[in-house]
């Protein structure tokens, strides 16, 4: 648990009255708004075995598959299941009814629990045809084939004045004249109950609220509030509350004083006082001064590791979202202040499983769409960047109301609770997939391809692919150098013919600040991608024939689709590659290789071992040992349980650097055999992993091998042909440069 402190004047007003926070009226005429969480519960608390008697009704037409039984009214306004089909009864049911109050969507949704302990999710659309009377068609069922035969609902409400309880009653209607009418009792005017804590690093001021008026470029009609993250998610239709904000020592940090994934996500589960591994409707916000990655990162939305995910987003108050104002802005401090704010309000809103506005046409990795969304590159919500829409950040705020946009308010008032809740669906899971616009003269030309003679892979070596994006049209093109990273707005579908379409997901959800990079004509960029597993689990594991297509969604509305690359995975050679084989296509396993390296999951890097030591001469050797080595090279922090009993149940050890075993691990796996690690992993990110090999070596005062690491790459790129395509002219000379400066360096003489 976290050293809880009082309330910081920035936190304390982390929500705000029901009245504030969703537009509910209480002053008079006294009569609640009808939206909100209505409910309605089997009568009785015990379910016996046998059929219960129920009264003589007049036959009401068979429902078909449905097996909750027909409803109909009873006489007392209570609605009651009917005998003969009602083998697993309906034990509670709820509706959402989303029809007034701040940002109505018109719309109604609905989950029923049977004795089969299964949920019916079903949404619908409404017209109001009357003062308290709405109709529409469902158009969404979860699971889809579910047993409900109906296809139409009305929705009639009644009391809501003071003292004077507000009900629900719904008719559902469907093929051959079947009815069936129930009414709810109004519960909540929110949809879903969370909480929110706040936790912050020492000495870091947490921007948790924000002074809507403090900036002059605005909306006209914008009020002048002081707007909270809680208020946020309270008008978005969840009842927030907030756990007591707290400190969190930098020495979880490390040595360098600043914050990588693991490190969050260890001090998530020691200080977050609501840490457990569930799905639960809660949050941990967590502002830090500096992410490893720098400047450049504002905030993420960290949590990825294991079932549970979703649950921890981090904002970098010493990032980009502090840099100055524009020059001429007229108040610069407020600019900050709103870059903060709305930095806590993005991350928070991706842990409620919220994609980027540009995202939301990405398919859900082979899960299936929940609803069809459409991209949204120009909206004024929290989960678009403000630098992203035509005129820049200067015409996002000015029409920015600071709210989410109505596609992603229905996935959070209405989705299915367990695709919005923390902990449950994984990030981006059940959103939808619509069709590519792919212009007939596409701005660019994007191709997948593996850096060898054919696309054949050998049984467990990770499909590391290449890909290219080159400007095909006759002007200059703007591109963000991180263009082609997975967690922008690139989709990677993999396929294999009689298995489940999958998507490679990203490890990490990153916020960056916009670095641009000019493409001049028939100029490229490129980047690496480990196809092989990601969060999801291993996407290519079985030898067979897989499929691999990349779609890049760009800000300008138009997709990107590359070719169809064909990847083979060849047999095992051996029983020797199918026994290791069960051990290796685990999920920690794959988890290490995507995080390149671990200290913790023993049982995944004692595998690797193993693979390391007996199938030296496999390409699966040289991945096995670069994620082996990496984590040596440097303290290893680890969360562990607390022995000593001083009031926090872990704490947080720093394991030393184990330099000479991560040398013998890195270098075996880059120079044992340069020719073969530059094919397996690919040119990029060969030199990436080299490059920092090299820098490993120079931090611990060895320049002799750290010219040699440089040395025998520049020989092994230099010579290196496969199809016809070379190293860059450019990427040799950067090579050689820093060769030739580790030489002098070294005090040696440079080829």
């Amino acid at each position: 648990m976290a050293i809880k402190v009082e309330p910081q004047p920035e936190t304390a007003a982390l929500t705000g009255s029901e009245e504030e926070a969703f537009g509910i009226p209480f002053w008079p005429p006294f009569r609640l708004a009808a939206s909100g969480l209505y409910t309605w519960r089997f009568p009785i608390s015990i379910i016996p075995r046998q059929p219960i008697p129920l009264p003589k009704l007049p036959p009401i037409p068979d429902p078909g598959p449905w097996r909750g039984g027909d409803v109909t009214e009873a006489g007392d306004g209570q609605a009651v299941d009917t005998a003969t089909s009602a083998l697993f009864p309906i034990l509670s049911e709820r509706i959402r009814l989303d029809v007034d109050g701040r940002y109505p969507q018109m719309v109604v949704s609905g989950d029923m629990s049977t004795g089969l302990f299964s949920t019916v999710h079903w949404i619908a659309n409404l017209t109001k045809t009357g003062s308290n009377t709405y109709v529409g068609a469902i158009w969404y069922r979860d699971p889809p084939v579910a047993p409900f035969p109906y296809d139409s609902v009305k929705v009639t409400t009644g009391g809501g004045w003071l003292f004077d309880p507000r009900t629900a009653t719904v008719t559902f209607s469907g093929p051959g004249g079947i009815q069936r009418t129930r009414t709810y009792t109004y519960t909540s005017p929110y949809f879903h109950d969370v909480d929110l804590e706040v936790d912050f690093q020492t000495g870091v001021t947490p921007a948790t609220s924000f002074a809507t008026c403090s900036h002059p470029n605005r909306p006209a009609t914008l009020p002048c509030e002081t707007l909270t993250i809680g208020k946020v998610f309270q008008r978005a239709g969840f009842n927030v509350t907030s756990s007591p904000s707290g400190t969190v020592p930098v020495a979880g940090a490390g040595a360098n004083a600043t914050w990588s994934n693991q490190e969050m996500h260890d001090a998530m589960q020691v200080y977050w006082s609501h840490y457990a591994p569930k799905a639960q409707w809660a949050t941990w916000i967590f502002f830090a001064a500096t992410h490893d990655m720098g400047h450049g990162l504002g905030g993420i939305m960290f949590d990825d590791i294991g079932p549970q995910q979703r649950q921890g987003t981090s904002i970098f108050i010493d990032s980009f979202i502090s840099d100055p104002a524009p020059a001429g802005d007229p108040a610069p401090a407020a600019f900050i202040d709103r870059m903060r704010f709305w930095t806590g309000v993005h991350e928070t809103g991706h842990a409620f499983n919220l994609a980027h506005a540009w995202q939301k046409s990405l398919t859900s990795g082979g899960k299936g769409p929940w609803l069809p969304l459409v991209d949204e590159p120009e909206s004024r919500s929290f989960m678009n960047y403000p630098y992203f829409v035509a005129g820049g950040t200067t015409a996002f705020f000015a029409d920015f109301e600071y709210r989410f946009s109505d596609q992603e308010l229905l996935f959070m008032r209405h989705a299915p609770s367990s695709f919005v809740q923390q902990g449950n669906a994984l990030w981006f899971d059940h959103h939808g997939f619509l069709g590519a616009n792919a212009l007939p003269e596409p701005t660019y030309q994007l191709v997948v391809r593996a850096n060898r003679d054919r696309p054949s892979f050998e049984f467990m070596e990770p499909v590391t692919l290449e890909l290219k994006l080159t400007n095909a049209t006759a002007q200059p093109q703007i591109v963000d150098e991180h263009i082609l990273d997975v967690d922008q707005g690139l989709v990677v579908i993999i396929t294999k013919k009689g298995e489940p379409t999958r998507q490679l997901l990203p490890i990490a959800r990153l916020c960056r600040q916009a670095s641009q990079k000019v493409l001049q004509p028939a100029e490229s960029v490129y980047a690496p991608m480990l196809a092989s597993v990601g969060p999801n689990g291993w996407n290519i594991s079985d030898p067979g024939t897989y499929g691999i297509q990349v779609c890049l969604h760009l800000p300008t509305g138009e997709d990107i689709l590359s070719n169809e690359l064909r990847v083979i995975v060849e047999p095992a050679r051996t029983t020797e590659d199918e026994t290791l084989a069960q051990d290796y296509f685990t999920e920690d396993v794959g988890r290490v290789i995507a995080l390149e390296g671990s200290r913790v999951l023993d049982t995944a890097t004692d595998t690797l071992t193993e693979i390391a030591d007996k199938l030296r001469h496999r390409r699966v050797a040289v991945h096995a040992n670069l994620v082996l080595g990496v984590p040596l090279a440097t303290e290893y922090k680890v969360l562990s349980r607390n022995r000593k009993h001083d009031g926090q149940q872990y704490r947080i050890e720093a394991l030393p650097a184990r330099p000479e075993e991560a040398k013998d691990r890195l270098v075996s796996a880059l120079s044992g055999d340069p020719t073969r690690s530059a094919e397996s992993f690919g040119h990029v990110r060969y030199k990436e992993s080299v490059d920092q090999l090299t820098g490993f070596l120079e931090s611990a005062g060895d320049a002799a091998d750290a010219y040699k690491q440089q040395d025998i790459m520049l020989e092994t790129l230099s010579g290196r042909e496969v199809r016809g395509r070379k190293v860059l002219d450019s990427v040799l000379k950067e090579i050689k440069t820093k060769r030739d400066s580790l030489a002098s360096a070294a005090g040696v003489k440079s080829r």
